[in-house]
């Protein structure tokens, strides 16, 4: 049985309280993004020698690719297997999100792999119970549960729906753009200062995109642009190719810009470039 993982990017993501615990409490919109991994999945055979109850095959972008242990897809084949019946399995995960980018393609992956084996092995999980699962995983991976747009708060795990967002962009043209460079998140959040932002991007996507340029934003732009001045670039490189509205996701290293035509001019950058219909 086959699935495809999409990808998001994040519409505006402000950091508005440091937690107790740690972590920080952020507001943004989580906007799902047609550009798939493809996660396969086949039931071992019982004489297969292998002493692990999930092995997995990577191939496509594997940049950053990870121990078979650390794995999402195979984290979250255990997390299961310690409250269900699971057989053994073959997972095949073939990447196209670029990897530490912002784009959420791992969180992806494992919780598609959780919907993937609810739905083969009839486990009879509703979507709460595997959003619980997935937020073991990591704190965005419970919006791939229905990779619907969604209003998160919290650590990205309290998700409320969007109202009209995806309606604003139906029909236009989304650039990702993906430097050869990887961002510490760790070291952007030490930059930051936390604070609520004037107004909540929630209210900001129901708008016309023409005003989100002057109001949408993301905190984390400040600190990872002045540490890689050339991811500042390409937003800035996006903007005089004519986007409507351009942005960094998450922490970056992606810029995504949105086009209401695809424009030639943008394959004059020297990154990687996917272009996406939304």
């Amino acid at each position: 049985m086959i699935t495809f993982p999409c990808c998001k990017i994040n519409l505006g993501l402000n950091v508005v309280a440091r937690r107790p615990d740690g972590y920080h409490d952020i507001e943004t919109v989580f906007y799902p993004v047609p550009l798939y991994d493809a996660l396969e999945i086949k039931k071992m055979n019982e004489d297969f020698p292998s002493d692990v109850g999930c092995d997995i095959k990577v191939t496509g972008n594997t940049l950053g690719n990870l121990p078979d242990e650390e794995n999402i897809v195979v984290k979250a084949y255990n997390l299961l297997a310690t409250d269900f019946d699971l057989p053994r399995i073959h997972a095949h995960l073939y990447k196209r999100i670029p990897s530490q980018a912002g784009l959420g393609g791992g969180s992806a992956d494992g919780a598609f792999m959780i919907r993937l084996l609810d739905e083969r092995f009839r486990l009879n999980m509703g979507i709460a119970e595997m959003e619980r699962y997935a937020a073991r995983l990591g704190a965005d991976c419970p919006f791939f549960i229905t990779a619907e747009t969604a209003y998160a708060t919290g650590i990205g795990d309290i998700l409320q729906p969007a109202d009209n967002a995806s309606g604003n962009l139906d029909g236009y043209h989304l650039a990702i753009v993906k430097p050869e460079v990887s961002v510490s998140t760790r070291e952007a959040y030490q930059m930051l200062t936390p604070k609520k932002p004037a107004k909540c991007c929630r209210d900001i996507v129901r708008q016309p995109i023409e005003t989100w340029r002057n109001e949408l934003t993301n905190d984390f732009e400040g600190p990872v642009f002045r540490m890689h001045p050339e991811i500042g670039a390409i937003k800035d490189a996006l903007y005089d190719m004519g986007a409507l509205y351009a942005q960094m996701s998450g922490s970056g290293s992606a810029v995504f810009g949105i086009f209401k035509e695809i424009t030639e001019s943008v394959d004059t950058l020297k990154e990687d470039l996917l272009w996406v219909t939304l």
